[in-house]
Order: structure tokens, then C-alpha cells, then sequence
């Protein structure tokens, strides 16, 4: 018999990307905490490819840092190749994005949580969610029993009721050789929480000596090492490169003539899987007019022979992955080592959450990452910092932390995720927002370090950073504005060097520096006296903030617009029928989502501007009401 019951204040369940993020907010808080896990070797797995960032991925990473969260300074001590991406696309579009040792960042997660103090690691399997009188209590577990908390986050990734397939073979796991979570997944139906089935997959793995790399064309990381991580210093790594490859007439072959073997197209596979993240299958059947898509090959990490198959994600049967795989320029010898496979999984209905990510049914119930219904190490640790974050607020009495849509890429996603739910796997862009120059990747912590600062998990070490940083970055675009250069030969001569106008009178540093052809670096040739100590990440950030200044100043009289909109606020009580001239269809729509704001509402599909209209006329009544209430006299 299990003995007495635990008791903490937060109990974790699942220990991937979300999870880990969750507990150690938590626990940096100075609450009791627990994560839950099958297995403890396996915080932080990558069971995926093994890189962090990208487009728009990695300005969730800055922006977790930014909240204090762990994965950007993780990555930073970890990563076997670092490069931007995007470059060419403007400021809100480039992207940082590293290739990481997936053994060294499991351990390094590892030691992180180990550390910490107040966060106690579990070993155990969560059967059922514990509610009494609509408020959590507890988790019951197979081997202990039960656990009690006064909040609960659930992480729980792809394993309720986790179904694998490979061909035309299919057995229950999580992921590879982990079983799933069938208990847990009866429980959260049994609470009435809606469920969808979801599917993702990954691809073969290959080992490095059968690969002719000189068939392929390599990718280098770049120099001098961005980092992640505001707090991470600079250093100077071995990097190891990543190569390019495609696929090939013969590849496409294999397939089309094997596709009735894939479960994707047999009809074994119900779930729905991503669309910005398709099979090789996939790929071929619906892009027929494309000769050859991109594959690259890249390392997992420097103790194993196994390199990833980035692109080739498959769950055909093993003999034609094999022959699919040596169908590849470069592969033609290739040894498979693992087979790519395909996993579907039940997945929370998100429109059921809060912005908080706190179920609106249970109170104290969270959820973050894949369970959400998203893909991506970088989404999933984005909600479980967000939601460890708010499980701690509401046991410290703070109020509840919402990050809107103009604040971060984290208020994006989750204002997608409980506004319009998700009918496939959610993968953050840039495209999704409508403020990128705003939301870039450079100034992630001056909009949402301040944000958190009353909490106890943010460190001196990064109060104080910020606030130098705020401080050096209003002298210097102060200084820019003030500091001006005369015409003459000499200015004019360097002018011309750098394919720049010469000057027509006395101008300002900022207004130079506006100019395309021009970089804070030239500023020095053309007399412009300039602070040598100055860091490269503050000359970056002023120079965007000064380039884009008319663009930022326009995209913000567009969020004085936008915010209006979010403060009209709707009661969730509010009737929807009393509203007689607003569509059926968005009379559904928000009865069944129960919006916050306006500003939600007329983001909900089926919710057309005419109703849009209404809401305003409606939401400004209460309001009227709400402050005559305030203001009449009481006897």
C-alpha cells in the first residue's frame, strides 16, 4: 500500500521542454514543487531534431530568457553550431538558431533541476487529476498514491493514449520506447475536458561513417557566437558543421509507388498531422510539381554515431525508409541505425484555457506544451514558463500574468491557442504577428523583463543587467539624435566609399545612420565620435530601433488602436442572444469560447467586422453601466 500523501504547492507532470520550464519557475519562486516523470533520465529529451531556434522559434527562446526561464542559457552551454537565419528578410524576421548536443543538454537540464532548490524529482506514472468542488487537488499516482498541491501543471506531451506507427505496424508509446499515458488521458475526459488526436513524427537516423559528406554541400555555423541567453557570456567554440542534401526523382519514386504502405494514406492515422512540418510523403503528394525538396543531414551529439535526417520525416515501412534514404545524394551507403515512425496522441481542446493557460473549468489546473494541441521544443517551453509562472502567482496572491499580443511572441501563441484553438499542431512564425518590428529578436528583454521583475525567480545578476542595459541603450539613441557632423571633403569622400549620398548640411548621427548602405560601425569613419565599450548587442539594438523608427511609430499608432479593442472587456456570463443582429455563426463561435475582450473575439473565426461592431456598442454599455454603479451614492 502507498503511505502517507506528498503535499506541494506545485506538482509538475512531465519533465520535456514545458515541463522543466514549469518546474523551475516554480521552485526559483520558493514554492514546494515536484515533476513528475516516467523516467528522470529523460528531462529534457530531444526526441525530435536536436536544434533550438529558427523563425520565429527563436524569438520564443530569447523571449523565455527574457521571463528568466532556462532553455536559451541551456542551449548556450550546449550547442554544437550556431547561425542566423533570415538575414536577408529585415530585423523581424532574423533568427537565431543552434544544432545541440542532445546528450550534453539533457544532462546540463539535469544538473539545472538537481540544483534547484525546493524542486523534488518524482519517478512515477499520473493515473488521474484530483478536483474537488472545481479546484484542484492533487494528482493520484500508480505507485505512490496520492500526491497533493494546491496547483497542478500538465505537460504531458504526445504520451495520452500515444499510438505509434511504422508501416504497417502500430503499438502504444509516447514516443520510442516509453509507454503511454492511458489513465491520465480517461481522467482529464472523465473532468469534461474536450480532447482532440493529434499526430506528429520524425525521421530515420543514419550513422555518420556510411555518409559521403563530399556529395553534399556543407553549412557552417557562424563567428563571432551569438548567444541565446541575455546572461550567457561570449566564447569562442569548435562548431561542427551540418550539410545539405535533396531529394532525388528516385526517392520520389519510391514513394509514390509504396504510398499505399504508409498509414498516413492506408487510413491507419486519424490524427491530424502539422502542416508546416509535413512527411517526406507528404511533401511529394502535394507539392507533385516540385523535382526535389531539401534534406539535411546533421549531427545529434558529439558521444553517439547518429545524425539527424532533418526533412525526411517518414513512417513508411522500415525496408523503404532504407531504400528511400539511398536514394539521396550522399546516402547512397547509408546505414539506418533508428526508422523514422509517426506518433498520434490525444491533445487538450486550448479554448478551454485561460490566456493564463489555466483551465476555465478547474481552477489551479494548468496545461502547457504539446498537450496544447503545438509542436516544437521552443512552443512548449514558452507555455511552460508562462503557465509555471502563473501556478506560482496565484499561490503568491499576484495577479495573474498575460502577455498580449503586441508584448511577445508568447502572447501570439497563446492568444491563437485559446482564442482559435488548434485543428492541427500549432508552430509559431513571424507571419503571425502583427507587430514584427515590435516583437524582434534583439530587444526581448526590454519588453518583458520588467514584466516579471515582482517575482522572486528573476535574479540580481539580471535586474541589474536590464537596467544598465535601458540606461546605456536612451544615451546612446540620446546621444545620436544630439551629436551632428558638418560637410566636408573628407565626410564626403568616405560618403562615396560606402556607396552613400555626401551630406547637404549639418546632420544628426541618427539621421546618417537611417540610411540602408550605413551601419553603426561606419560612424566612426565619418567623424562621428562613438563609446568604444559599448557592447555589439546595444549598437545592434540602437541602430534598429533608430533605421525603423518611422515603422515602429506607425506600427504603434496601430496597437493604440489594437489595445482599445482588448480593454472592452466581455463578462463570461454575458448572453450572446440579446445581440439579435449578429450572425449565427459568430453567435456559436462566442457562446462556445467565451472571449475576454473584443480585442479576442474579433480574432475568432466566423466572427465577421458587423458583429465585431455590435460587440463595441455592447461592451461600451457596460462599461457605462460599470462606472455609474462606482459613482451613484450609497446610503
Amino acid at each position: 500500500m502507498p503511505g502517507p500523501s506528498a503535499v506541494y504547492d506545485v506538482i509538475v507532470i512531465g519533465a520535456g521542454h514545458a515541463g522543466c520550464e514549469a518546474a523551475l519557475v516554480a521552485a526559483r519562486s520558493g514554492l514546494s514543487t515536484c515533476m513528475l516523470t516516467l523516467k528522470a533520465e529523460s528531462i529534457a529529451h530531444m526526441p525530435c531534431n536536436p536544434s533550438i531556434g529558427g523563425p520565429g522559434k527563436g524569438h520564443l527562446v530569447r523571449e523565455i530568457d527574457a521571463l528568466g526561464g532556462e532553455m536559451g542559457r541551456n542551449t548556450d552551454r550546449t550547442y554544437l553550431q550556431v547561425r542566423y537565419l533570415n538575414t536577408g528578410k529585415g530585423p523581424s524576421a532574423r533568427a537565431l538558431r543552434a544544432q545541440s548536443d542532445k546528450t550534453q543538454y539533457k544532462r546540463a537540464m539535469r544538473e539545472t533541476v538537481s540544483a534547484t532548490a525546493g524542486l523534488e524529482v518524482v519517478e512515477d506514472v499520473a493515473v488521474e487529476i484530483l478536483v474537488e468542488q472545481g479546484r484542484v487537488r492533487g494528482v493520484r499516482t500508480l505507485g505512490r498514491g496520492e500526491l497533493a498541491c494546491r496547483s497542478l501543471v500538465v505537460t504531458s506531451g504526445t504520451f495520452l493514449n500515444g499510438l505509434i506507427h511504422i508501416g504497417e505496424r502500430s503499438f502504444p508509446a509516447g514516443r520510442q520506447g516509453e509507454l503511454p499515458a492511458v489513465d491520465l488521458s480517461d481522467s482529464m475526459r472523465h473532468l469534461g475536458i474536450a480532447m482532440r488526436r493529434l499526430k506528429t513524427g520524425t525521421p530515420p537516423r543514419v550513422h555518420r561513417e556510411g555518409i559521403d559528406y563530399g556529395r553534399m554541400e556543407p553549412q557552417l555555423g557562424v563567428e563571432p557566437q551569438p548567444k541565446f541567453s541575455y546572461l550567457s557570456a561570449a566564447e569562442d567554440r569548435q562548431q561542427y558543421p551540418c550539410y545539405l542534401t535533396r531529394t532525388t526523382r528516385e526517392t520520389h519514386r519510391l514513394i509514390r509507388e509504396n504510398m499505399a504502405r504508409s498509414p498516413l494514406y492506408s487510413g491507419a492515422i486519424k490524427g491530424i498531422g502539422p502542416r508546416y512540418c509535413p512527411s517526406v510523403e507528404d511533401k511529394v503528394v502535394k507539392f507533385p510539381d516540385k523535382e526535389s525538396h531539401p534534406i539535411y543531414i546533421e549531427p545529434e551529439a558529439l558521444d553517439t554515431v547518429e545524425m539527424y535526417v532533418q526533412g525526411f520525416s517518414t513512417c513508411m515501412p522500415e525496408e523503404v525508409q532504407l531504400a528511400m534514404l539511398r536514394s539521396l545524394p550522399g546516402l547512397e551507403n547509408a546505414v539506418m541505425l533508428r526508422p523514422g515512425y509517426a506518433v498520434e496522441y490525444d491533445a487538450v481542446d486550448p479554448t478551454q484555457l485561460w490566456p493564463t493557460l489555466e483551465c476555465r473549468k478547474t481552477l489551479g489546473l494548468f496545461f502547457a506544451g504539446q498537450v496544447n494541441g503545438t509542436s516544437g521544443y521552443e512552443e512548449a517551453a514558452g507555455q511552460g514558463i508562462l503557465a509555471g509562472m502563473n501556478a506560482a502567482r496565484r499561490l503568491m496572491d499576484l495577479t495573474p500574468l498575460v502577455l498580449g499580443r503586441d508584448e511577445a511572441y508568447i502572447g501570439v501563441m497563446v492568444d491563437d491557442l485559446t482564442g482559435k484553438g488548434a485543428s492541427e499542431p500549432y508552430r509559431i512564425f513571424t507571419s503571425r504577428s502583427e507587430y514584427r518590428l515590435l516583437l524582434r529578436h534583439d530587444n526581448a528583454d526590454r519588453r518583458l523583463t520588467r514584466r516579471v521583475l515582482d517575482m522572486p525567480h528573476v535574479t540580481r545578476e539580471r535586474r541589474r543587467r536590464i537596467e544598465d542595459k535601458l540606461a546605456r541603450i536612451e544615451r546612446e539613441l540620446a546621444r545620436l539624435r544630439n551629436v551632428a557632423l558638418a560637410p566636408s571633403n573628407g565626410v564626403d569622400e568616405a560618403l562615396r566609399r560606402l556607396g552613400s549620398a555626401p551630406l547637404s548640411g549639418r546632420r544628426p548621427a541618427a539621421e546618417l545612420l537611417r540610411r540602408p548602405e550605413l551601419d553603426y560601425s561606419h560612424l566612426e569613419m565619418l567623424g562621428y565620435p562613438v563609446d568604444p565599450d559599448l557592447p555589439m548587442e546595444i549598437s545592434e539594438e540602437v541602430t534598429l530601433e533608430v533605421k525603423y523608427e518611422g515603422y515602429i511609430r506607425k506600427q504603434q499608432r496601430h496597437l493604440e488602436d489594437f489595445r482599445r479593442l482588448e480593454e472592452l472587456r466581455l463578462p463570461q456570463d454575458m448572453d450572446y442572444g440579446e445581440l439579435p443582429a449578429m450572425s449565427r455563426e459568430a453567435r456559436m463561435r462566442l457562446e462556445e469560447l467565451r472571449p475576454t475582450s473584443v480585442g479576442q473575439a474579433s480574432r475568432i473565426a466566423g466572427v465577421r467586422m458587423s458583429d465585431v461592431s455590435l460587440l463595441i456598442g455592447w461592451a461600451k454599455r457596460l462599461q457605462l453601466q460599470d462606472q455609474d454603479e462606482d459613482e451613484a451614492p450609497t446610503s
